[in-house]
């Protein structure tokens, strides 16, 4: 049992990390201090003025822990990474998890080459330029890149491996040299490479001239064709020059951030200026309360986007000064490896790309407002629909799971997941049935509910044991609700095995109509009726019809692979030539069970002793899949009448 008092006093006087918890053993925020006692002791403090939004959070507390460091630098760096892992909902969220591409530049070889990237590595044998804010624009800058200086593409090891392969379409096509056969030499493709260095960097007018003129001399000699080509390329040019104005007249890298808000959402201004020159600019899309200051905001932002992008500028322009902004300077100082400074322009052209950043904060925010409203409605609005539906309260996580065979050959399971309304693919599992054979739904679910609930527990003890954090698993993290597709018989398997393990998850059923469109949810022995034209219908439509396409997806590939056959195969007696005969005749798999021992002998191919090896290959199969007492009450999940 956690004692609020005597862990309080036992807190030391050091930096580090702290994570609240509440009574469901959720991460719900995750802060830094320079000394733990004096920083947590202050949520906890009666005589302490507290925003709504704090007072809130204390409430949902039920225990806490903390992480010791050596220093504050240490304590924001493990900060953001912790917020950037659990996304804690009273920290201040930026919604929007975006990596940028770059171009990066391989100079560390005999023969460089151009590669887009979105990592940004520290070897000292490459140069980046970025980011960009599109992929898109990366390709077409590399594509006319390779028009303009025949760059090679290629990941040949040269010189080593020159002459060892004949060159490549890029060499016939006229956008390399071919460096892989000796065709040009290292110091003229160096010099080639450097002028595309520069065209990088910005410096397009020797380019210009020389395509220019390259353009008036083929038209001067009736080469008309190859002039147009010139001047497409010349004008392609023109366009990503056009792309980048100059907004200073030093080259300085920096970033311009500004931000505007209203009572319970806020959008971030990002202009990106690399050497004097504006390659872009984007926003995001900050979750934060009423109660918090511009300034906090400023600085939840900061921390978590420089967390995770690779490029650093040199300056930071910021429409407010941050709480933490000498921490936090020092912070971007070693990511960069250079000085970082934070600057706060009070005049003069630096305030008013401040306040130009600001102004575009505040169009994007009246614009969005009610897109995000609307998603909000879509996603978390519908999880909330849903959890009322039944009566368990706020619903994060969602997990379902279905079944797909093939005439009951190489059943295959599907577990999707969703949370706050979302698919988290991340978290997808698909399971291949080892124990069932032929077309038992009930057997194939209740092994892979089993797999996956007792797999996640197994890890759990393992990680719990080695000390290590348990979201570290793969199947460690269990869902508020579990829904099946299908109806009672389906609920009835998930709450068997659930009960089996020990575990308390709610479990409700997905039905369908007789047209196999859902119909409703099954919950607590009964059907609950739904509104179809509300969000939460619609996102269990969602959610059922991706856990199906999951499952069909995944069978589709093993039978792709020849993977698949028929349950007929396993019977002895039966080969292809009987097999086809009782398709044929009886068309699916289930008919044939149901046949008659008459019915089976009658069939053209078929003798006595083998209809009598198929009606006891499917009766014996019965007898072992269900225990006494038979099978749930519904035969199908594509069945709903029989709930």
């Amino acid at each position: 049992m956690f004692d609020l008092e005597e862990e309080l006093k036992k807190l030391p006087s050091s930096p580090g990390v702290y994570l609240m918890h509440n009574d469901r053993d959720e991460i719900i925020y995750v802060g830094k201090a320079i000394s733990l006692k004096n920083r947590v002791r202050q949520y906890f403090q009666s005589s302490r003025n507290k925003t709504a939004k704090i007072e809130q959070m204390v409430s949902h507390i039920a225990w806490f822990e903390y992480i010791l460091t050596d220093s504050e630098l240490e304590a924001l760096v493990l900060e953001c990474n912790l917020i950037k892992e659990h996304r804690p909902r009273y920290n201040t969220m930026l919604k929007d998890d975006k990596t940028y591409p770059y171009i990066k530049a391989t100079v560390g070889e005999d023969f460089p080459r151009l590669l887009f990237s979105r990592d940004m590595k520290k070897d000292g044998r490459s140069r980046y330029f970025g980011p960009y804010t599109s992929a898109g624009a990366v390709k077409d800058t590399l594509e006319l890149i390779h028009k303009l200086y025949r760059v090679r593409t290629c990941s040949r090891n040269l010189p080593r491996d020159a002459g060892k392969e004949r060159p490549c379409l890029n060499y016939h096509i006229k956008q390399c040299d071919a460096p892989c056969q000796g065709y040009i030499s290292k110091e003229e493709y160096q010099k080639s490479f450097g002028q595309a260095l520069d065209f990088l960097g910005g410096h397009y007018d020797p380019l210009l001239r020389t395509l220019k003129g390259k353009m008036e001399e083929a038209s001067e000699k009736m080469e008309f064709e190859k002039a147009i080509e010139y001047r497409e390329l010349l004008n392609s040019v023109k366009q990503v020059a056009q792309k980048q104005k100059i907004t200073s007249s030093s080259m300085e890298d920096r970033d311009i951030v500004a931000l505007a808000r209203d009572d319970r959402d806020a959008v971030v201004q990002v202009f990106f200026i690399r050497e004097g020159k504006l390659i872009g600019r984007d926003h995001f899309h900050i979750s934060a309360g009423a109660a918090e200051s511009e300034e906090e905001i400023l600085d939840g932002f900061v921390k978590q986007f420089y967390a995770g992008t690779p490029f650093i500028p040199r300056e930071l322009w910021l429409q407010y000064p941050l709480a933490d902004g000498e921490v936090i300077g020092q912070w971007l100082t070693a990511r960069r490896g250079q000085k970082v400074r934070l600057v706060v322009p009070q005049k003069g052209d630096k305030e008013r790309l401040v306040e130009l950043a600001a102004r575009n904060a505040a169009l994007v925010l009246s614009q969005d407002k009610e897109r995000i409203k609307r998603e909000e409605l879509r996603t978390i609005g519908a999880m909330n629909q849903i959890g009322e539906l039944i009566g368990i309260g706020a619903i994060r996580r969602v997990e379902a799971f279905d079944i797909s065979n093939t005439s009951g050959v190489e059943s295959v399971g599907s577990m999707v997941v969703y949370e706050d309304g979302k698919p988290r693919r991340s978290d997808y599992r698909k399971f291949k049935i080892r124990t069932v054979q032929g077309p038992n739904d009930y057997a194939s679910m209740e092994e892979v509910l089993t797999r996956r609930f007792s797999h996640g527990m197994e890890e759990t003890k393992k990680l719990e044991e080695n000390g290590k954090d348990v979201s570290l698993g793969s199947f460690t993290r269990f869902p508020d609700l579990i829904m099946m597709d299908g109806g009672r018989g389906q609920v009835n398997i998930a709450l068997s095995v659930l009960t089996r393990l020990g575990l308390t998850i709610p479990v409700c059923g997905m039905v369908k109509d007789d047209f196999h469109r859902t119909r409703g949810l099954y919950f607590n022995n009964a059907e609950v009726p739904i509104d179809r034209h509300s969000e939460g219908f619609r996102l269990i439509t969602r959610i059922q019809d991706e856990a199906h396409r999951f499952a069909i997806e995944y069978h589709r590939s093993l039978r792709g692979k020849g993977q698949v056959k028929s349950v007929l195969d396993d019977i002895p007696g039966i080969g292809p030539a009987r097999r086809k005969a009782l398709m044929r005749r009886f068309k699916d798999i289930e008919a044939v069970r149901n046949a008659s021992m008459e019915e089976l002998a009658d069939t053209p191919q078929m003798n006595r002793r083998a209809a009598e090896a198929v009606y006891g290959f499917f009766r014996g199969k019965e007898r072992e899949t269900f225990p006494a007492g038979g099978p749930p009450s519904a035969k199908t999940h594509d069945n709903p009448q029989n709930l």
